[in-house]
């Protein structure tokens, strides 16, 4: 099995710092849950639905209740959407798309659509570029 190099991310002090606390509120977030999930077999525990009506009690935000969605509970702007890594993710189709990829800040995501003997090609390129991948499979 060949030998990856790690490849980083350059980030600053103050995007290093924000990444910690993204990280610190992501385990202190709840899991978010639709009202009476645990009641019905067809509604699925990880979507998430704002509650309405008069006595909802997510909506009231009563005790033994889940917790409701709120601002707080955003990351810090500057390493919003980022992958845990330090990257910005971009989804690349074709080898073309590499081009555009800057490799001190973005990481590459190859598409879901994109077939085996294009994908191979993406990663020779992608590993001639020194473009970090993030689902080399």
């Amino acid at each position: 099995m060949e030998e990856r190099k790690k490849i980083k991310p350059s980030l600053t002090k103050e995007e290093k710092r924000l990444l910690r606390i993204k990280e610190s509120i992501k385990l202190k977030k709840p899991k978010f849950t639709r009202m009476n999930y645990w009641l019905l077999n067809r509604i699925d525990e990880d979507i998430w639905r704002k509650p309405r009506g008069l006595d909802n009690k997510i909506r009231l935000e009563r005790k033994g209740f889940p917790s409701k969605v709120k601002v707080g509970y955003r990351k810090p702007r500057p390493v919003r959407g980022l992958h845990p890594s330090g990257f910005k993710e971009v989804i690349v189709h074709n080898v073309a798309d590499l081009e555009l990829i800057d490799p001190a800040r973005e990481a590459i995501r190859i598409a879901s659509t994109v077939g085996a003997r294009k994908r191979e090609q993406i990663l020779e390129r992608a590993k001639a570029l020194g473009i970090k991948v993030l689902n080399p499979g």
